[in-house]
C-alpha cells in the first residue's frame, strides 16, 4: 500500500490536544500550526509536570489555549465539542509518583480518559482520538524486541493505569464505533521537555545537569537498556496516526528499534555537551523493584501500516536537543508556576 501521507489534509481541521503545554503535546502543536490546523490546547498546568508557557511562545498567537483539567468533565466537554481530531496527551507520567500517590494517577490517567470517551460518545462520536500509550504497559519483557502482541504485565501503578485507559479506548471503539489509535511510546527525548525533575524525561534532565555542572547520577552500573526515540520522529508518528484511516483502531509501538545501554546514552550526552561528571549511586529500593532491565521494540507494524520510520539516531537527536537548550536553557531550568 502507498504511504504518501498528505499532511495538507490537516488544513482547517479542528484539533484538540489535551496536555497541550507539555513536552509532546506542544511539539505536535508546532507541526499542526505549520499545516494550518485550528489547534486548541487544553492543559491543567499542574506541577511538577512538563507544562511550560515557553513551549508555545513562537505559536501562541496561532493556537487557542484553555487552562483546564481532564478530570473536570464540564470543562473538558466545552473543548471537545466540534473537534475533528483529539490528541490525548494529558497524563500523570511519573512512575515513582504513581506508586506514592496511586489515586492521583488513577484519577488523571483512567478517569480523565473515561471523561473524554464519555463526552465523545455523547456529543462528538465521530472525533478521532489518538492516545499517548506507554512502554510501561508491558513490564519486564518476555522476549525482545517487544511487539504489539507482547503480554502486558506492568511493574507499577502508572503502567497498569495507562493499560486500563487504552483498554477503555478500544472498548468504546468496539461498542460505539469511535475511531481510536494508541501509540505506545518508548523513552522520548528532545526539545521542550521539562528539565527540572528526573522522575521522567531523564535524558533531558541529564543534559541540564551536564550544562550546569551538576553530577549526572547513574543508578547501579548503568547496564540497563532502553529504546530512546527523538521527539521529531514521535511527532511524525502522531501526525500520521491522526490523518491516516489505516491507523484506526490499531495499537502501534513507536521506538527507534535500537537497544541502547543506559550508560552509553549518558556518555553521548557528555560528548554532545562537551562536559559532565558521571556519578554511580545505588538504586533506591522502590525504583529497583519497578525498574526494567532491558527494553527495545520493533516498529515494523507502524512502518508497514503508516510508512513511519525514525529518521534520527541517538547521537544526532541528542546533538539537536543540546543545541536547542543552549539557546533556551533559562526557560527550562526555572520551575514553572
Amino acid at each position: 500500500m502507498s504511504h504518501d501521507i498528505d499532511f495538507s489534509a490537516f488544513t482547517g481541521k479542528n484539533v484538540l490536544i489535551t496536555g497541550g503545554l507539555g513536552f509532546i503535546g506542544s511539539n505536535i502543536a508546532h507541526k499542526l500550526v505549520k499545516y494550518k490546523a485550528n489547534v486548541t490546547l487544553f492543559d491543567a498546568c499542574i506541577d511538577p509536570y512538563g507544562w511550560n508557557p515557553a513551549n508555545i511562545r513562537q505559536i501562541e498567537d496561532r493556537v487557542t489555549f484553555i487552562k483546564g483539567d481532564v478530570r473536570d468533565f464540564d470543562a473538558l466537554k466545552e473543548v471537545v465539542e466540534g473537534k475533528d481530531l483529539i490528541y490525548h496527551m494529558a497524563a500523570q507520567v511519573g512512575r515513582e509518583i504513581s506508586m506514592e500517590t496511586p489515586k492521583l494517577d488513577t484519577d488523571i490517567n483512567c478517569n480523565g480518559t473515561l471523561n473524554l470517551l464519555e463526552i465523545c460518545r455523547r456529543w462528538n462520536p465521530t472525533a478521532k482520538i489518538v492516545y499517548a500509550g506507554s512502554r510501561g504497559q508491558i513490564g519486564e519483557p518476555q522476549y525482545l524486541p517487544v511487539d504489539e502482541n507482547h503480554p502486558c504485565e506492568p511493574t507499577d501503578v502508572y503502567g497498569i493505569n495507562k493499560l486500563a485507559a487504552e483498554k477503555y479506548l478500544f472498548l468504546y471503539s468496539h461498542v460505539y464505533g469511535m475511531p481510536v489509535v494508541s501509540l505506545r511510546l518508548n523513552n522520548v527525548y528532545g526539545e521542550r521537555c521539562q528539565m527540572h525533575n528526573g522522575f521522567y524525561g531523564i535524558l533531558n534532565w541529564f543534559i541540564a545537569n551536564a550544562m550546569t555542572d551538576k553530577p549526572i547520577t547513574v543508578y547501579g552500573d548503568g547496564s540497563q537498556t532502553r529504546d530512546y526515540v527523538y521527539i521529531a520522529d514521535v511527532v511524525d508518528a502522531f501526525l500520521r496516526a491522526g490523518i491516516s484511516d489505516a491507523a484506526n483502531n490499531e495499537i502501534f509501538f513507536v521506538g527507534s528499534g535500537v537497544e541502547t545501554v543506559f550508560l552509553d546514552m549518558v556518555k553521548e550526552i557528555v560528548r554532545a555537551v562537551g562536559k559532565g561528571e558521571i556519578v554511580h549511586v545505588p538504586f533506591p529500593e522502590t525504583r529497583e523493584r519497578i525498574d526494567i532491565k532491558r527494553f527495545v521494540v520493533t516498529y515494523k507494524k507502524i512502518q508497514e501500516k503508516l510508512g513511519w520510520t525514525p529518521k534520527y539516531d541517538l547521537r544526532s537527536g541528542i546533538e539537536r536537543t543540546v543545541a536547542f537548550y543552549r539557546e533556551h536553557l533559562s526557560d527550562y531550568l526555572k520551575k514553572t508556576n
